[in-house]
């Protein structure tokens, strides 16, 4: 009797120990196959703090925050609101072809830069170029930044040379840099070697101090013969846009007789302040903000569409 006692004693002593290394084999094996699937999650490191795995940014919440921080740059900068976004870039760029009554003899035939005050589009997009470069107003750079509003700028090297880092830091932001000639004259006064001189020689100045010639080129005031365009092909230039409307500090004005804006418009202003103004290049953006924003249009970068 005593001998199935502790016969039966024993067999409840191994129950225990078999049961309790079944257990932490089974821990074991649980912990294993753990590191195994986070090894094969991409061997994410352990999560620190208390917060568990980082999370990526939310895209609506991300849209929320930024659209909340335009709206408070808006404010800041007393516009009436939010200016609009722009639309992508057209993946398949328009035909820029001359305006009517704008080309010049040999347009076709010597495949001569086109001018043209508007970009065909059916998007309710207008383009802000911008002249020059005479006023240096950094309250301006900060605007467009923060609002996030593209323009183009197109430069004479008599005013800029002063400051060239002004328009690098502008160039920075994303803005184009185009070119308006060494000295801003009549160009179909001169003749066509001195036109080129005048072209030519802004291009060696953009490569030099921005880093490349640009493609894009206006005419000072508007105004050209078929030797600005033919010298302007001759310095690499593609386009020659002009301007549809022009804004200033206190008004604007308009080259068609329905004066009012049109999809693909190119606005023109100038690098201006209160020297030449009453009022500075903010008061100008103001108005041109508001004025396009209340139509319903968006600002676009005139070079995403040539």
């Amino acid at each position: 009797m005593r001998a199935v006692v502790q016969n039966d004693k024993k067999r409840a002593r191994l129950a225990v120990s078999t049961s309790r290394k079944t257990a932490v084999g089974s821990a074991a094996l649980t912990l294993a196959a753990a590191a195994l699937l986070s090894g094969c999650a991409g061997g994410a490191e352990p999560a620190t703090g208390h917060g568990g795995p980082a999370r990526a940014p939310d895209p609506q919440a991300r849209a929320a925050a930024e659209q909340a921080r335009l709206a408070a740059a808006a404010r800041r900068w007393g516009l009436d609101r939010v200016p609009l976004t722009p639309p992508a870039p057209p993946a398949r760029k328009p035909k820029i072809t001359p305006r009517d009554g704008f080309e010049v003899d040999g347009q076709e035939e010597e495949d001569l830069p086109p001018v043209f005050t508007a970009v065909p589009t059916k998007q309710r997009v207008v383009f802000l170029t911008i002249d020059d470069g005479a006023e240096k107003d950094p309250a301006f750079l900060r605007m467009m930044s923060e609002l996030k509003v593209p323009y183009s700028a197109f430069l004479s090297n008599y005013l800029v040379k002063d400051d060239y880092g002004y328009f690098r830091r502008m160039q920075a932001q994303g803005v184009t840099l185009n070119n308006h000639t060494l000295t801003h004259p009549y160009l179909p006064g001169l003749s066509y070697e001195e036109q080129k001189d005048e072209i030519c020689g802004m291009q060696a100045v953009m490569k030099r101090e921005f880093g490349r010639a640009p493609t894009v080129f206006r005419p000072p005031y508007g105004n050209y013969n078929g030797d600005t365009l033919r010298a302007a092909k001759a310095c690499g230039i593609r386009y020659a846009p002009i301007w549809d409307e022009e804004v200033f500090v206190d008004h604007w004005e308009y080259r068609d007789w329905d004066r009012s804006l049109h999809p693909g418009d190119i606005v023109l202003t100038h690098f201006r302040g209160r020297d030449d103004w009453d009022g500075t290049m903010v008061d100008d953006m103001r108005r041109f903000l508001n004025k396009v924003t209340r139509e319903g249009y968006a600002v676009a970068r005139l070079e995403d569409y040539l």
